[in-house]
């Protein structure tokens, strides 16, 4: 395998060539964590995987069969159901220092935090789906900023303490439901070090070839704890040096297929890019700026061959969607017709024309 070659097999791994006839929570299932913080354009994540619309995965949101919370990194993520315990079970203990820090910030240490809890449990009990501004107004909490960092803090250490996770979408707005009575609690838990090979093996399943580095980024846990998490299944990979670094992937994931001419039209946060440490494989370093910002924001992209090609946005209108490009290069005529047939899969997600421009 060449240095060339490495997005190609990534975009076999996630899934991104051959859309398969399979469940939306299938999809967040093989990739084990989705970054999910934008809600538009985490479904377009799932929906370019599969063939299921907008609406069908909204669907397995509202339903439970697909959890948004907050897990691994502090950030948003679509899980799997089934997967929602044992990976908070992993890696919640890590995530909730920081919860913890900025909540004592606004005098909330670990005792009035937990009574918190016990009030929003008492408050959604009973299939109660609440929003944050909801919960917050029953619990006379009141708002201490701008950014309202306080009731985040609160929210996302309920979530990370297994209490709560989306509820159904009210309107636009997101609520919050207990998780008990969203997914049932299995009796049965994993130990660390079995939930940290179930991880690694999901990672390299569904983003291989990867380095150490990448995992250790995705997941949040340090190089040291990810390196023995590798080396408990080393029997289930496949390693590959290229330029004095290991790339791993899982055994099956790769065939013969050779690289396939295709265009993606990508949602911002897509874990094509943000799920590794470094992105070299998949655009220049002259254009880092146009795909994701200094602060960690990620552009939707147009990705050809698997190499960006440049970004995109779209704009819900009443009867179709208006998709604006700027690609990185001059693009001829007669390459932009081909390129825009990438947009069909978009079209049929959204059940509405497209119109670009």
């Amino acid at each position: 395998m060449k240095s060339e070659e490495i997005s190609h097999h990534r975009m076999v791994s996630q899934k991104l060539y051959n859309v398969e006839k399979c469940s939306p929570q299938e999809i967040v299932k093989h990739f084990g964590a989705m970054q999910a913080q934008d809600y538009a354009m985490a479904k377009w994540a799932v929906g370019c995987r599969c063939e299921a619309s907008e609406k069908e995965i909204e669907e397995a949101v509202n339903s439970g069969k697909i959890i948004r919370t907050h897990i691994l990194r502090p950030t948003w993520h679509f899980v799997a159901a089934e997967d929602i315990y044992w990976m908070l079970d992993l890696s919640a203990p890590q995530v909730k220092r920081f919860t913890i820090s900025a909540a004592k910030k606004y005098g909330f240490d670990t005792q009035k935090l937990d009574k918190t809890l016990h009030s929003i449990q008492k408050l959604l009990s009973g299939n109660n789906h609440l929003t944050r501004d909801e919960i917050m107004q029953e619990l006379d909490i009141k708002k201490t900023s701008k950014e309202d960092f306080l009731s985040a803090a609160i929210i996302m250490h309920a979530e990370l303490d297994g209490l709560v996770c989306n509820g159904k979408m009210k309107g636009k707005q997101i609520t919050y439901a207990l998780l008990e009575e969203r997914v049932k609690n299995p009796n049965s838990k994993l130990t660390k070090e079995e939930g940290l090979a179930k991880l690694a093996l999901r990672y390299f399943e569904s983003h291989g070839p990867a380095t150490l580095q990448d995992f250790s980024w995705w997941s949040g846990f340090p190089p040291t704890i990810c390196l023995k998490s590798i080396n408990a299944i080393k029997l289930q990979l496949n390693s590959i040096e290229i330029e004095n670094q290991y790339y791993y992937f899982k055994n099956q994931a790769f065939d013969n297929n050779k690289s396939i001419e295709s265009v993606h039209f990508l949602p911002a946060f897509d874990e094509i890019l943000i799920s590794y440490k470094t992105r070299e494989a998949s655009f220049l370093a002259d254009h880092q700026s146009k795909v994701f910002t200094n602060n960690g924001i990620f552009k939707p992209i147009i990705l050809e061959n698997g190499k960006v090609i440049g970004i995109w946005k779209r704009t819900i209108k009443k009867d179709h969607a208006k998709i604006e490009t700027d690609f990185f290069n001059e693009t001829e005529s007669s390459k932009k017709e081909v390129l825009f047939e990438g947009i069909k899969a978009f079209e049929n997600y959204l059940q509405t024309k497209v119109v670009i421009e």
